[in-house]
């Protein structure tokens, strides 16, 4: 990457995984644990990508647990960890399980007795440079809502009091923006700091409590938060992970608007959609006439977010508002995205489709909300 633009986040760069997972485990439940662990280990086993996994005891405090995994790259991970399968996998450890944390890592460097130390010989399967961001964390949900229930659900979501933006001495709340598509609902956070410290807090807030139960309602995957396995299912289900962000040099512009963009792919083909956008808004970050200043893409399956901030209208430039421009790239979107899901039928070469495109994927906005400045 160029010095004209940054990439903060990437799972596209073709480096191995590693993923961490603390558990902290009820008192008495560790052989019941053990029994899950054995039946999910052989499961993740004969996951396509998936590379090794250990179980570990904490020396200090028996109930303390961790489990590592390797994967030859962040996309084989993600594909498994926001699958149905994986939902069912991990179903039997939650009654053993008081607290859970997740952590991703590509692998920078490494150290291996009796090879050499030289870059060249330790470059295969690892990140190439160490990334610089803005140390944001990104991260979204995505849900759908009951047919005819659409403005009622815009309604609650426009109209909810914020929560307090500071979370500890070292975590924030720094922007919520929230997007319908149809009855789809997007709901993506910034935070400072600990994402899952800012998330947890935000469950905890009275004024979210009473906007979730509120839409309970009208959204077509019963849950009841009540239920601590059945919150679960539902916010894992909900997770739209942020895969790539991207910003341009410089300072962000005064004018910048924020849009969320809404790419349904051909099934089986939304990691490779979501791929295709990321390196597309790389080589716009290097663009000084690009209106694209910053991009995120979100992908879970065969749903795929791109968030967005532009200078200008989008229609004042199609191909970059979409993340087409250069030669070919229409061609290279029509072949992974789902027109006829939102729509748009026939060759994206038609001026006309073109522009129908971008009017149907470009997403409603229902708030957008920055936390003050302290």
């Amino acid at each position: 990457m160029t010095m004209s633009g940054r990439i903060a986040q990437s799972a596209f760069d073709g480096s191995r995984l590693r993923v961490i997972l603390l558990l902290d485990l009820y008192e008495g439940a560790q052989e019941q644990f053990l029994d899950a662990y054995e039946h999910m280990r052989n499961q993740v086993a004969s996951v396509p990508g998936h590379l090794s996994d250990q179980l570990c005891q904490s020396i200090e405090n028996p109930s303390q647990w961790l489990i590592t995994s390797e994967w030859e790259s962040a996309p084989p991970f993600l594909a498994w960890v926001n699958s149905e399968e994986h939902v069912e996998t991990v179903r039997p450890m939650h009654s053993c399980v008081r607290d859970t944390r997740s952590m991703r890592y590509s692998i920078l460097r490494e150290t291996h007795p009796g090879r050499p130390l030289s870059t060249a010989a330790a470059a295969e399967g690892l990140q190439s440079a160490a990334r610089v961001g803005d140390g944001v964390a990104r991260h979204a949900l995505t849900f759908t809502v009951k047919p005819g229930s659409e403005s009622k659900v815009a309604e609650l979501l426009a109209g909810y009091q914020s929560p307090k933006a500071q979370v500890d001495d070292t975590t924030r709340l720094r922007r919520t923006s929230l997007f319908m598509h149809g009855n789809r609902v997007v709901r993506a956070v910034e935070v400072e700091g600990d994402l899952l410290a800012a998330l947890r807090h935000v469950a905890r807030q009275p004024e979210i409590r009473a906007v979730e139960e509120a839409l309970n309602p009208y959204l077509e995957q019963d849950r009841d938060l009540s239920d601590p396995d059945s919150a679960r299912v539902f916010f894992t289900r909900a997770a739209l992970p942020a895969v790539h962000h991207v910003v341009a040099g410089g300072p962000e512009p005064a004018a910048v608007r924020r849009h969320a963009l809404y790419y349904p792919a051909v099934a089986g083909r939304g990691m490779e959609l979501a791929r295709f956008l990321a390196h597309q808004d790389e080589a716009a970050a290097g663009d000084p006439d690009s209106p694209v200043h910053a991009s995120t893409v979100f992908q879970r399956d065969d749903t795929v977010v791109r968030l967005v901030d532009v200078t200008g209208d989008l229609d004042q430039d199609p191909l970059a508002a979409l993340g087409i421009k250069g030669g070919g790239k229409a061609a290279e979107l029509e072949r992974l995205l789902d027109g006829a899901a939102i729509g748009v039928e026939g060759s994206l070469d038609s001026e006309r489709n073109l522009n129908r495109l971008l009017a149907h994927a470009d997403m409603l906005p229902v708030t957008d909300r920055s936390a003050a400045d302290a």
